[in-house]
């Protein structure tokens, strides 16, 4: 009896040590602070670091700030009300969330409460659902100019989605040197969402005029606080879902003849559509030089006719697609990745997460989410069934980093894309030891016209 007293103690007293180990282990993954993060460890905030987070996920060296600015488009086509064979004229306004590297005084606190909606618009099933979370940036802080004009990222949400729905990336990359605007696309958001036609056609003329405005708010007579802060001649653009396939088409890849027809079908006859199809002169001619890399998260349309190799054909800039194995929405083998196989003319990578589904890009899951009677959709307008979305985020916040270091600020990261395509063989560089499975990475050189 005495013995197995003994080995009771010795069982518990190497629980406790391990227990207090991986503790100690979370500590440190959570705690560790670089350059401008000063974390407060007593909660966990979206894009904060897990024990297993990538090298190039840490922020920063810049303090970060965030402004909310509107914009008015005007003289667009009012696609929702098209009637025979008119489309009206309207001025579109658009709400866009502005992250910076900022100064932040000491007396203030790096810290900003988001109040976000869930739900859909006009679904009774899924009313619309506020509901807040937490930030590491200061509203309003005063633009840190010290190193002079930063490159510009423009940032994309799906349908129907929100310009708050990659805050852990948005801040991320501010800390890093770059200003983001995530645009809210109007018609497209939780609040607002209306007729899919609206998106189809607005999605690239907003991303553009965005890149315009950023544009003429950095210059010195705008008295804007971007006044000499933006760098827009070194332009990213990030659209996830309805955001990529904005971002596809604002970067050469023109509409196919499904697309239009498709367009035609859904708004009673219009053509409005075909101003950005493949074979269009003046489309060819749009390609916008600032824009000088691409991340394309879960792209829609493939598999839904809107692109062909013809249209695809178009793409030319550095692009990294993001993927999962098992999306259901944009698909893959025949939606993302033949995006990606078609696209021969563009320096490309495939990121793909094995097993996921469609959200491979935003914040997770609200805890107002979780209540019993809800619809599973408000859950899985975040979540995966197998990955932690957290982990997602720490992923991304590496790779996109990565990508759009090297080709927007000349960093050295090569080596954090030039890897095995298959993670389980080998462990990848800038990842923990035992860290990197469940993911595979392809690249592809262009292919001269």
């Amino acid at each position: 009896m005495r013995l197995h007293f003994l080995s009771l103690l010795s069982c518990l007293a190497f629980l406790f040590l391990f227990v207090s180990s991986a503790n100690a282990q979370y500590d440190l993954g959570t705690s560790a602070v670089t350059g401008a993060e000063k974390k407060d460890n007593s909660e966990f905030i979206y894009g904060d670091l897990l024990p297993d987070a990538p090298e190039l996920s840490k922020r920063g060296n810049f303090h970060v700030g965030v402004q909310t600015i509107n914009l008015l488009h005007k003289n667009q086509l009012d696609i929702l009300h098209y009637k025979d064979s008119v489309v009206p004229i309207y001025n579109r306004t658009l709400k866009v969330e502005v992250w910076y590297p900022a100064i932040i005084p000491a007396h203030k606190k790096e810290m900003e409460v988001y109040h976000e909606l869930m739900g859909n618009k006009g679904d009774i099933k899924r009313p619309l659902i506020p509901f807040s979370f937490k930030g590491r940036c200061l509203r309003n802080a005063n633009p840190d100019r010290s190193a002079g004009a930063f490159p510009l990222i423009i940032l994309s949400h799906g349908f129907t989605g929100s310009r708050l729905l990659f805050t852990y990336l948005a801040e991320n990359l501010a800390s890093k040197g770059y200003v983001v605007a995530s645009i809210g696309h109007t018609e497209s958001t939780f609040e607002d969402a209306a007729n899919f036609s609206s998106t189809l056609l607005n999605r690239s003329l907003d991303q553009l005029f965005v890149l315009d405005e950023m544009d003429r708010l950095s210059q010195a007579q705008s008295k804007s606080f971007l006044s000499g802060l933006v760098d827009a001649s070194k332009t990213g653009l990030i659209g996830y879902s309805m955001g990529g396939y904005g971002a596809l088409n604002t970067t050469g890849a023109g509409y196919s003849k499904k697309a239009i027809a498709f367009f035609q079908s859904i708004t009673g006859g219009s053509d409005a559509l075909k101003i950005r199809a493949a074979g269009n002169e003046a489309f060819a001619n749009s390609q916008d030089k600032r824009i000088k890399a691409v991340v394309a998260f879960a792209p829609w349309g493939m598999a839904s006719g809107v692109w062909d190799s013809v249209g695809l054909s178009g793409l030319h800039l550095p692009t990294f697609f993001v993927a999962g194995s098992q999306d259901d929405i944009s698909m893959y083998e025949n939606g993302i990745k033949a995006i990606y196989t078609q696209a021969i003319h563009a320096d490309r990578y495939l990121f793909t997460y094995v097993n996921a589904r469609h959200n491979v890009a935003p914040n997770p899951a609200p805890y107002e989410s979780f209540k019993q009677g809800l619809s599973l959709d408000e859950y899985y307008r975040y979540s995966e069934p197998v990955w932690d979305e957290r982990r997602i985020n720490n992923v991304n916040q590496h790779f996109v980093t990565a990508f759009l270091g090297i080709y927007l600020q000349g960093k050295d990261y090569g080596k954090y894309l030039d890897l095995k395509q298959n993670s389980n063989d080998g462990n990848w560089t800038g990842f923990k030891p035992r860290t990197s499975v469940g993911m595979e990475l392809s690249h592809d050189l262009p292919i001269n016209r």
